[in-house]
């Protein structure tokens, strides 16, 4: 079995770090947590995006045709983050809605609420998730808190997929705070309408997949790091933040396949490549 990648920081030196950042008026920290999952922290409040921070998927999936091998070692447990006051989750899949890892998170968090595709609000209650926390959220949809003003938008993980209400299955979301506005896809390939879902910009940063799609790993696909690259050269976000990576030996592609991509970036979009656990900051 090959080393577990380490992240930059982790466990409590991490929680440190993030608990004693104070960011600057117009400047938002950001810190990868692995796969899909980030932080971010302004003057007014944290939130975070589709933290996977446990070993659920592994204990799942072992002894099976499609083991959850983690190449990443988790930087950090959910009961160990404080000040959180806002949780998005995409979509149902585990790596992005985890009760292992929102379960402890929101007991170390009794403030904080968790913002999830209205059509998984039953779905999230199952896992064993407050209800009277969990904010519902679909294709247009807005909700603000501590700062964050968050608008949800459809995603396609492969396609646009609807519950029998036409409740979106899959969201991205777009976060304006304290001057800044910032893409996160979740799980998402580029469909007909992403940009004008997206709306007008300018942007300073998205956060895109870039595992791409192979029919043989058996779970649904994202866009690929050269499509990333496509729709920020659209789109035109000051920079472009790659994840879905380096989770699961069977659902992942070499960050250099997007560094080599990522050449194609036209000018004022910058590439940002970061180790899990490491922060960044962004600026007005």
């Amino acid at each position: 079995m090959s080393e577990l990648i380490q992240p930059k920081k982790r466990g409590a030196e991490l929680a440190a770090e993030i608990r004693e950042t104070i960011p600057e008026p117009g400047t938002l920290a950001v810190w990868w947590l692995g796969q899909s999952g980030f932080l971010y922290k302004s003057r007014f409040g944290t939130l975070v995006i589709d933290p996977y921070l446990s070993e659920s998927l592994t204990a799942k999936y072992a002894n099976t045709d499609k083991p959850h091998i983690r190449m990443t070692e988790c930087p950090i447990r959910g009961n160990e983050l404080s000040g959180i006051d806002l949780v998005l989750g995409s979509h149902k899949h585990t790596d992005h809605i985890d009760g292992e890892t929102l379960s402890p998170l929101l007991g170390a968090n009794p403030a904080a609420e968790l913002c999830v595709p209205e059509a998984l609000i039953h779905h999230c209650e199952k896992l064993g998730l407050p209800s009277k926390r969990l904010v519902g959220l679909d294709n247009g949809w807005e909700h603000e808190r501590a700062g964050f003003t968050v608008r949800a938008l459809p995603s396609a993980h492969m396609d646009l997929d609807t519950d029998t209400s036409g409740l979106c299955l899959y969201l991205g979301f777009v976060v304006e705070v304290d001057g800044l506005r910032f893409y996160h896809s979740g799980d998402s390939v580029v469909y007909d309408g992403l940009v004008e879902n997206l709306g007008p910009g300018p942007f300073d940063a998205f956060f895109l997949p870039i595992n791409g799609w192979d029919p043989r790993r058996k779970v649904a696909g994202n866009m690929s790091a050269e499509e990333a690259v496509e729709l920020a050269n659209l789109c035109r976000p000051r920079f472009l933040v790659p994840h879905h990576y380096d989770m699961f030996t069977f659902n992942t592609v070499p960050i250099g396949d997007f560094e080599e991509a990522a050449k194609g970036l036209t000018a004022g979009v910058e590439p940002v490549v970061k180790r899990c656990g490491e922060r960044w900051e962004i600026t007005t």
